[in-house]
């Protein structure tokens, strides 16, 4: 296999603490935000502005979102999925130590990926690939082309992992060897069987 691919969050990522943060900016209540937060995030990934995506979220609570307000609640929820796994990160460098090619395939609006992009575990990546900047999301088919045309690779040659069974499902369905990601020590056992490590 030339390319490992890696998703964002809940992988290298440690799951979000800022919802309630959030929800307070907004002077929401917990669940009903949550579920706003989610409601368009689809399109929040594939390009949707900060500002449309926060008016969005706000108009399914009850709250007005300016722009000052947009920018605030942006830098929480970006600052809250920047904590990476430790154990994620091991791995990263120990395939990167012997020499496999690594790539990030993430569900992320543009403003994440700017502030990903400075985060020391992304010295480990070849290519690191958002889905705000592509304008197509996971699981779609589209993106796994774009994946494998910015490679260069065949899907064969791709073992991709993704905490999200539609996006593993999505991966299998384009080619790639796609495994559901649970922690770091199921897939290294994982890549032992496949003999990358």
């Amino acid at each position: 296999m030339r390319w490992i691919v890696f998703d964002y969050g809940e992988v290298i990522s440690k799951r979000t603490r800022a919802l309630p943060e959030l929800a307070e900016v907004l002077g929401a209540e917990e669940i009903a935000f949550e579920n706003a937060y989610w409601a368009h995030r689809h399109d929040y990934d594939g390009g949707m502005t900060d500002l449309a995506y926060w008016r969005a979220v706000g108009a399914l609570v009850g709250a007005d979102v300016d722009e000052s307000t947009s920018a605030r609640l942006t830098k929480i929820d970006t600052t809250g999925w920047l904590t990476a796994d430790r154990s994620t990160v091991e791995l990263l460098e120990e395939l990167r130590a012997t020499g496999v090619r690594l790539a990030l395939l993430s569900n992320a609006p543009a403003s994440f990926a700017r502030a990903a992009e400075g985060q020391p575990w992304t010295r480990l990546f070849d290519h690191l690939l958002f889905s705000g900047d592509l304008g197509a999301v996971k699981p779609d088919a589209e993106i796994w082309a774009i994946l494998l045309d910015r490679l260069g690779a065949a899907a064969a040659d791709c073992v991709f992992y993704d905490d999200r069974q539609v996006n593993i499902d999505g991966a299998a369905a384009a080619g790639l060897t796609a495994e559901l990601w649970t922690n770091a020590a199921g897939a290294r056992a994982h890549l032992a069987a496949l003999d990358v490590l």
